[in-house]
């Protein structure tokens, strides 16, 4: 029998496992971070009747360059965005794998302060550049004065910053970002994916963009927005950076349905946004909850909790998984994470701890 050790992969994918967090049929499953509130029935017959205007013309290729849809993204960012400074691909992690496309590649490296994503070193691997990790505080903030002396020892060509940090929940603050663009010598790309469920009054990177042409400021729909399923992720950068990505993208590479359903998505935006508030509230409930359990608890601007610390995690999952509750083993060692669901959600889930506990 073939293996994958008998097949001519390149060799610096030899040894690696692929992403994937676990899909695991149980009643309640908190462990990938989705928004658990369902469109509306409104959303959705709105949503039908857009494919079925799209239907008629799929057996032509879809606007290559998506640019209804960026100037709707525009129009939602706000910051006198244009089209011109937007763009969208399958989920934000094919924004980032456009960016390394087009900034990273053999001879060129890309940093981040981990714990963080654990999709941009796989999606660094991916286009053979080398991957640099930088370390965070121990309550996992980023230290700038570090991060800058870590940026000017390894000249990285591409720096990634998480705010919402995912596991952790933490937000960076402004200064930060500002310092880290200062020192970089190369592109920074400031991933937002769970901005939407910061505190209020918490600032966004795209304040910066002007007078910052290297900055890339991502989000994406699959978390506030309640999309996971559309996979649509987006940036926001200046026009030169779009023209870069241009020269790697895929032709035609969002189908009309993806572009429709995200763009029905943005019209209904008020409505699929009224459920953060809900969550905000509920992350901050569970978050005094646990710490009222005597365990350790990151401070979360994100629809997650980091929590822990267990001398056998594993055992703690386990645990809740075998009461019908998913949650994710990730982060760092001692740590579990857990995503916010419903109220129903939420309570099952610490019923679940309390009888592991």
């Amino acid at each position: 029998m073939t293996s994958l050790d008998d097949l001519p992969i390149r060799d610096d994918l030899r040894g690696r496992t692929p992403y994937g967090a676990p899909q695991i049929d149980v009643p309640v499953r908190l462990n990938t971070n989705e928004n658990p509130y369902s469109p509306s029935p409104a959303l959705v017959e709105d949503l039908a009747q857009a494919v079925r205007r799209s239907a008629g013309s799929l057996n032509r290729y879809p606007d290559r360059d998506a640019l209804d849809l960026r100037a709707d993204l525009a129009d939602y960012l706000g910051h006198g965005l244009t089209a011109e400074r937007v763009w969208a691909a399958n989920g934000s992690n094919e924004v980032l794998q456009q960016i390394l496309q087009a900034f990273g590649g053999p001879g060129r490296s890309a940093m981040g302060f981990e714990p963080s994503y654990s999709m941009h070193p796989i999606i660094t691997a991916g286009s053979s550049t080398e991957w640099i990790s930088g370390a965070r505080e121990d309550d996992f903030g980023l230290d700038a004065g570090k991060a800058v002396a870590a940026i000017e020892e390894h000249r990285p060509d591409v720096v990634f910053l998480t705010s919402p940090n995912n596991p952790t929940g933490t937000a960076l603050a402004p200064e930060v970002i500002e310092r880290v663009v200062a020192a970089a010598p190369g592109m920074v790309v400031v991933d937002e994916a769970y901005f939407e469920f910061a505190r209020t009054g918490t600032p966004s990177a795209l304040a910066l963009l002007p007078g910052h042409p290297r900055l890339i400021v991502t989000r994406t729909m699959s978390k506030a927005f309640a999309m996971a399923g559309t996979r649509l992720g987006y940036l926001a950068a200046h026009p030169a950076v779009i023209e870069a990505l241009l020269l790697v993208r895929l032709p035609y590479h969002l189908s009309t349905l993806t572009q429709a359903a995200a763009r029905v998505a943005l019209a209904h935006r008020e409505e699929l946004l009224g459920t953060v508030d809900l969550l905000r509230a509920e992350r901050d409930a569970l978050v005094g909850w646990l710490r009222g359990k005597g365990l350790e608890v990151a401070d979360s601007d994100a629809n997650f909790v980091l929590f822990g610390r267990f001398a056998d995690r594993r055992a703690v999952w386990t645990g809740l998984l075998e009461r019908g509750v998913l949650i994710r083993e990730v982060g760092p060692p001692e740590w579990l994470r857990v995503s916010i669901g419903t109220r129903e959600e939420t309570a099952a889930f610490r019923a679940a701890l309390e009888g592991v506990l």
